[in-house]
Protein backbone atom coordinates (compact mmCIF):
# COMPACT_ATOMS: atom_id res chain seq x y z
CA UNK A 1 0.00 0.00 0.00
CA UNK A 2 1.56 3.39 -0.67
CA UNK A 3 -0.18 6.72 0.53
CA UNK A 4 1.08 9.83 -1.32
CA UNK A 5 0.54 13.41 0.60
CA UNK A 6 1.13 17.07 -1.52
CA UNK A 7 1.59 19.90 -0.19
CA UNK A 8 0.74 23.00 -2.40
CA UNK A 9 2.43 25.95 -1.49
CA UNK A 10 0.44 29.79 -1.17
CA UNK A 11 0.30 31.41 -4.26
CA UNK A 12 3.76 32.44 -5.71
CA UNK A 13 1.98 36.15 -7.94
CA UNK A 14 3.58 39.03 -5.18
CA UNK A 15 1.56 41.20 -7.06
CA UNK A 16 -1.91 39.53 -7.26
CA UNK A 17 -1.61 38.81 -3.53
CA UNK A 18 0.06 41.81 -1.58
CA UNK A 19 -3.08 42.89 0.02
CA UNK A 20 -3.91 39.81 1.29
CA UNK A 21 -0.35 38.65 2.64
CA UNK A 22 -0.62 42.13 4.59
CA UNK A 23 -3.11 40.68 6.31
CA UNK A 24 -1.33 37.49 7.48
CA UNK A 25 0.01 37.04 10.48
CA UNK A 26 3.49 37.27 11.51
CA UNK A 27 6.40 35.46 12.55
CA UNK A 28 9.65 36.92 14.33
CA UNK A 29 13.08 35.14 13.98
CA UNK A 30 14.05 34.63 17.23
CA UNK A 31 17.11 32.46 16.42
CA UNK A 32 19.32 31.56 13.26
CA UNK A 33 21.84 28.78 12.62
CA UNK A 34 23.90 28.46 9.78
CA UNK A 35 24.82 24.92 9.40
CA UNK A 36 26.56 24.91 5.50
CA UNK A 37 26.69 27.12 2.92
CA UNK A 38 23.17 26.17 2.09
CA UNK A 39 21.31 24.78 4.41
CA UNK A 40 20.40 26.74 7.86
CA UNK A 41 18.13 26.92 11.03
CA UNK A 42 15.13 29.11 11.70
CA UNK A 43 13.19 29.80 15.15
CA UNK A 44 10.26 31.55 14.83
CA UNK A 45 7.82 33.13 17.40
CA UNK A 46 4.44 33.19 15.95
CA UNK A 47 2.46 36.76 16.41
CA UNK A 48 -0.73 34.32 16.87
CA UNK A 49 -1.20 31.16 19.07
CA UNK A 50 -0.51 28.20 16.29
CA UNK A 51 -0.78 24.34 17.35
CA UNK A 52 0.12 21.42 14.81
CA UNK A 53 0.76 18.09 14.67
CA UNK A 54 4.40 16.53 14.49
CA UNK A 55 4.55 16.12 10.93
CA UNK A 56 2.37 18.72 9.90
CA UNK A 57 4.27 22.03 7.64
CA UNK A 58 3.66 25.86 8.06
CA UNK A 59 3.52 28.34 5.44
CA UNK A 60 5.95 31.12 5.44
CA UNK A 61 6.37 34.46 3.57
CA UNK A 62 8.96 36.92 2.51
CA UNK A 63 8.29 39.72 -0.32
CA UNK A 64 4.79 38.17 -1.56
CA UNK A 65 6.14 34.70 -2.41
CA UNK A 66 4.83 32.08 0.26
CA UNK A 67 5.93 28.13 0.97
CA UNK A 68 5.39 25.24 3.16
CA UNK A 69 8.20 23.67 5.37
CA UNK A 70 7.80 21.00 7.40
CA UNK A 71 8.36 22.05 11.42
CA UNK A 72 11.25 20.06 12.93
CA UNK A 73 10.32 21.60 16.77
CA UNK A 74 7.64 19.69 18.39
CA UNK A 75 4.65 21.08 19.75
CA UNK A 76 5.55 21.38 23.32
CA UNK A 77 8.41 23.74 22.45
CA UNK A 78 7.71 27.35 22.68
CA UNK A 79 9.50 28.27 19.03
CA UNK A 80 8.93 26.85 15.57
CA UNK A 81 11.79 25.49 14.20
CA UNK A 82 12.56 24.98 10.43
CA UNK A 83 15.36 23.23 8.45
CA UNK A 84 15.76 24.97 5.21
CA UNK A 85 17.68 24.46 2.42
CA UNK A 86 18.91 27.88 0.66
CA UNK A 87 17.95 27.23 -3.70
CA UNK A 88 20.29 29.99 -5.59
CA UNK A 89 18.07 31.93 -7.72
CA UNK A 90 19.20 30.58 -11.03
CA UNK A 91 18.26 27.33 -9.86
CA UNK A 92 14.84 28.75 -9.67
CA UNK A 93 15.04 29.42 -5.66
CA UNK A 94 12.29 32.72 -4.54
CA UNK A 95 11.90 32.24 -1.28
CA UNK A 96 14.66 30.83 0.27
CA UNK A 97 16.88 33.57 -0.98
CA UNK A 98 14.95 36.02 0.93
CA UNK A 99 15.12 34.02 4.16
CA UNK A 100 18.84 33.08 3.66
CA UNK A 101 19.04 37.33 3.87
CA UNK A 102 16.97 37.52 6.87
CA UNK A 103 18.62 38.25 10.41
CA UNK A 104 17.06 37.56 14.18
CA UNK A 105 14.44 40.34 14.89
CA UNK A 106 12.79 39.92 10.84
CA UNK A 107 9.57 39.57 10.58
CA UNK A 108 7.79 36.59 8.29
CA UNK A 109 4.41 36.69 7.04
CA UNK A 110 2.89 33.10 8.11
CA UNK A 111 -0.55 31.10 7.53
CA UNK A 112 -2.23 31.01 10.67
CA UNK A 113 -2.97 27.20 10.56
CA UNK A 114 -0.84 24.03 9.93
CA UNK A 115 -1.38 21.42 7.30
CA UNK A 116 -0.72 18.45 6.12
CA UNK A 117 -1.16 14.75 7.11
CA UNK A 118 2.12 13.65 7.61
CA UNK A 119 1.94 12.55 10.62
CA UNK A 120 2.41 9.53 12.89
CA UNK A 121 0.39 7.00 12.04
CA UNK A 122 -1.49 5.08 14.81
CA UNK A 123 -1.94 1.98 15.27
CA UNK A 124 1.54 0.68 13.94
CA UNK A 125 4.22 0.05 16.39
CA UNK A 126 6.99 0.24 13.86
CA UNK A 127 7.88 3.53 11.96
CA UNK A 128 11.02 3.39 9.18
CA UNK A 129 11.04 7.02 8.15
CA UNK A 130 13.82 7.37 5.27
CA UNK A 131 15.00 10.77 4.39
CA UNK A 132 17.20 12.87 2.89
CA UNK A 133 18.77 16.20 4.36
CA UNK A 134 16.13 18.56 5.24
CA UNK A 135 13.47 15.81 4.49
CA UNK A 136 14.20 14.94 8.39
CA UNK A 137 12.89 17.70 9.64
CA UNK A 138 8.94 16.36 10.36
CA UNK A 139 10.76 12.86 11.66
CA UNK A 140 12.36 15.34 14.55
CA UNK A 141 9.44 16.84 15.23
CA UNK A 142 7.51 13.55 15.92
CA UNK A 143 9.90 11.50 18.03
CA UNK A 144 10.80 14.67 20.02
CA UNK A 145 6.73 14.81 20.63
CA UNK A 146 6.65 11.24 21.44
CA UNK A 147 9.66 11.01 23.79
CA UNK A 148 8.67 14.75 25.89
CA UNK A 149 5.13 12.74 25.86
CA UNK A 150 6.71 9.93 27.32
CA UNK A 151 8.56 11.02 29.84
CA UNK A 152 5.49 13.64 31.40
CA UNK A 153 2.66 11.78 30.77
CA UNK A 154 1.51 9.12 33.68
CA UNK A 155 -1.14 7.89 31.09
CA UNK A 156 0.27 4.83 29.00
CA UNK A 157 1.14 6.21 25.50
CA UNK A 158 0.41 3.54 22.15
CA UNK A 159 4.02 1.42 21.96
CA UNK A 160 6.11 2.95 18.97
CA UNK A 161 9.71 2.00 17.60
CA UNK A 162 11.53 4.88 15.42
CA UNK A 163 13.99 3.35 13.07
CA UNK A 164 15.57 6.76 11.55
CA UNK A 165 17.23 6.52 7.82
CA UNK A 166 18.94 9.70 6.55
CA UNK A 167 21.03 10.01 3.45
CA UNK A 168 22.94 13.20 1.96
CA UNK A 169 25.73 14.47 -0.05
CA UNK A 170 28.26 15.35 2.87
CA UNK A 171 28.59 14.92 6.65
CA UNK A 172 27.64 17.92 7.61
CA UNK A 173 24.48 18.10 6.16
CA UNK A 174 23.49 15.32 8.89
CA UNK A 175 22.44 18.37 11.31
CA UNK A 176 20.36 16.54 13.29
CA UNK A 177 22.75 13.27 13.90
CA UNK A 178 23.55 14.47 17.05
CA UNK A 179 20.38 14.64 18.75
CA UNK A 180 19.11 11.20 17.16
CA UNK A 181 22.18 9.83 17.42
CA UNK A 182 21.99 10.55 21.66
CA UNK A 183 18.33 9.52 21.84
CA UNK A 184 19.59 6.26 19.81
CA UNK A 185 21.67 5.64 23.01
CA UNK A 186 19.83 6.27 25.73
CA UNK A 187 16.87 4.72 24.18
CA UNK A 188 18.03 1.80 22.21
CA UNK A 189 14.64 -0.17 22.51
CA UNK A 190 13.11 2.88 20.98
CA UNK A 191 15.27 4.76 18.58
CA UNK A 192 17.84 3.71 15.89
CA UNK A 193 19.36 5.89 13.77
CA UNK A 194 21.38 5.11 10.40
CA UNK A 195 22.78 7.71 8.01
CA UNK A 196 24.70 7.46 4.76
CA UNK A 197 26.91 9.85 2.33
CA UNK A 198 26.74 9.55 -1.36
CA UNK A 199 29.93 11.23 -2.13
CA UNK A 200 32.18 9.30 -0.04
CA UNK A 201 35.30 10.59 -1.94
CA UNK A 202 34.40 14.53 -1.69
CA UNK A 203 36.77 16.35 0.37
CA UNK A 204 34.00 17.12 2.81
CA UNK A 205 33.69 13.56 3.69
CA UNK A 206 37.38 13.10 4.21
CA UNK A 207 37.21 11.62 7.44
CA UNK A 208 33.61 9.97 7.17
CA UNK A 209 33.94 6.52 8.49
CA UNK A 210 30.52 5.71 8.67
CA UNK A 211 27.87 3.97 6.09
CA UNK A 212 28.50 5.37 2.12
CA UNK A 213 25.62 4.99 -0.92
CA UNK A 214 22.10 6.63 -1.67
CA UNK A 215 20.36 5.94 1.52
CA UNK A 216 17.40 4.19 -0.47
CA UNK A 217 19.66 1.75 -1.46
CA UNK A 218 20.01 0.24 2.18
CA UNK A 219 16.44 0.20 3.31
CA UNK A 220 16.18 -3.10 2.33
CA UNK A 221 19.16 -4.04 3.80
CA UNK A 222 18.20 -2.85 7.45
CA UNK A 223 14.92 -3.77 6.89
CA UNK A 224 16.11 -7.31 7.09
CA UNK A 225 18.24 -6.72 10.15
CA UNK A 226 15.70 -5.06 12.53
CA UNK A 227 13.39 -8.15 11.58
CA UNK A 228 10.33 -6.13 11.35
CA UNK A 229 7.00 -7.45 11.07
CA UNK A 230 5.00 -6.23 8.01
CA UNK A 231 1.76 -6.41 9.10
CA UNK A 232 2.99 -3.91 12.48
CA UNK A 233 5.42 -1.64 9.97
CA UNK A 234 5.22 1.49 8.18
CA UNK A 235 7.92 3.28 6.03
CA UNK A 236 7.77 6.81 5.63
CA UNK A 237 9.45 8.89 2.92
CA UNK A 238 10.31 12.65 2.84
CA UNK A 239 12.82 14.41 0.60
CA UNK A 240 14.21 13.73 -2.99
CA UNK A 241 11.82 12.95 -5.52
CA UNK A 242 14.11 10.68 -6.62
CA UNK A 243 15.12 8.53 -3.68
CA UNK A 244 11.22 8.70 -2.77
CA UNK A 245 10.19 7.15 -6.34
CA UNK A 246 13.31 4.37 -5.96
CA UNK A 247 12.41 3.44 -2.60
CA UNK A 248 8.77 2.90 -3.13
CA UNK A 249 9.64 0.61 -6.65
CA UNK A 250 11.80 -0.93 -4.27
CA UNK A 251 9.96 -2.12 -1.07
CA UNK A 252 6.28 -1.84 -2.20
CA UNK A 253 6.81 -5.53 -4.22
CA UNK A 254 7.18 -7.24 -1.33
CA UNK A 255 4.48 -5.84 0.58
CA UNK A 256 5.73 -3.01 2.88
CA UNK A 257 2.69 -0.15 3.16
CA UNK A 258 4.33 3.24 2.24
CA UNK A 259 3.38 6.51 3.04
CA UNK A 260 5.21 9.56 1.42
CA UNK A 261 5.20 13.70 1.74
CA UNK A 262 5.67 15.15 -1.93
CA UNK A 263 6.10 18.61 -2.58
CA UNK A 264 3.80 20.20 -4.86
CA UNK A 265 5.57 23.19 -6.74
CA UNK A 266 4.48 25.84 -9.38
CA UNK A 267 7.58 26.32 -10.45
CA UNK A 268 10.87 24.47 -9.79
CA UNK A 269 13.33 25.12 -6.83
CA UNK A 270 11.02 27.89 -5.09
Amino acid sequence: MVTVLERRPGNVNAMDTAPRIARLPTARIVRRQDCTDDLFLLWLEPSVEFRFAPGQYITIGAGGIERPFSIASAPYEPNIELFVEYVLPEHGGRLTPLLYAQHVGDMLTMRPKAKGRFTRRAGVTNHVMVATVTGIAPYVSMIRQFIHDRETRSDSLEQSCFFVMQGASHRDEFVYDTELLTLSARYPELIQFVCSVSRPWAERNADWTGRTGRINLLIEEYLDRWDLPKADTLIYLCGNPGMIEDATARVTPDGWSVVAERFWRLRPGD
